[in-house]
């Protein structure tokens, strides 16, 4: 049972060093940042907060973000890597959790993955996005393209799976790739890496925020996990939902959640 987000408790509001998201259908909206998610984000970092989007957006993506964006780095590719704005040196920094002769060979192998699917699965096609992506497979599935039945993304997976690929499903693609990293054990990494903390520690001191079935390592690990109300569109693939729920959907869910916490922070 999830909880309405503005039942969310003051003290803990105030105890939280940081908020995590994902970004598609969570901090955006039909495709789209708008005004009040982002000014949100400003919000929270203003307010002493560390953000920190985990995404399963590309290496491209990810440059771009840590160099405008108001966050303290970015999680992508699912945990293949992380980016931050170094600002003594005023330049992107870049960790990767596997070196470069190992994600050229993984590339190789998925383009027989990629080849695969595209003949067994009409409809499907290659993200947008792939061109700037340095260690995944993202195939879209509603993104770009007229939305799939689930079924057909159930065979996308088992293409995946058939090649001892690890695969996530989010709003928009299935993103599969070699390797058993995930978004969660990154953001341990780049907490401990960043901050000197062990995530394990001080798990109930920060926020994650997401909206779908590849959230859920992350909504089962957090105590104050919380999902924007797209969520429930796919709460009968999920085991793990968040604890909490926002009454709103995407950017404007995300928007709602910031405006709580920051309000529970603001009580004497």
């Amino acid at each position: 049972m999830m909880t309405p987000i503005p039942s969310f408790p003051p003290e803990a509001a105030k105890s939280l060093l940081g908020v995590f998201f994902d970004i598609d259908d969570t901090f955006t909206m039909h495709g789209r940042i708008h005004a009040e998610p982002f000014q949100a984000l400003w919000s929270l970092r203003d307010a002493g907060l560390r953000v920190v989007p985990i995404t399963g957006r590309p290496a491209g993506w990810c440059d771009h973000i840590a160099r405008m964006w108001p966050v303290h780095g970015i999680v992508g590719e699912n945990g293949a890597l992380y980016f931050w704005y170094d600002e003594l040196e005023k330049k992107v920094r870049r960790r990767f959790i596997d070196p470069d002769p190992v994600r050229q060979e993984n590339r190789r192998r998925l383009a027989a993955v990629r080849d695969e699917i595209l003949l067994a699965v009409p409809g499907a096609a290659v993200a947008g996005d792939q061109p700037y992506r340095e260690a995944d497979l993202a195939i879209d599935f509603c993104e770009d393209v007229p939305r799939l039945a689930w079924e057909d993304v159930g065979r996308i997976c088992d293409i995946f799976r058939s090649h001892g690929a690890t695969y996530k499903v989010s709003s928009i693609h299935v993103n599969g790739w070699f390797g058993d990293y995930d978004k969660l054990g990154m953001t341990k990494r780049f907490v401990l890496e960043r901050w000197g903390l062990e995530l394990d520690d001080c798990r109930e001191q920060f926020i994650f925020c997401g909206d779908s079935p590849n959230d859920e390592p992350m909504f089962a690990y957090f105590p104050y996990a919380v999902g924007v109300r797209n969520l429930l569109d796919f709460a009968g693939q999920i085991e793990h939902l968040p604890a909490y729920i926002a009454s709103h959907e995407g950017g404007m869910g995300f928007a709602e959640i910031a405006g709580t916490i920051l309000r529970g922070r603001a009580e004497p």
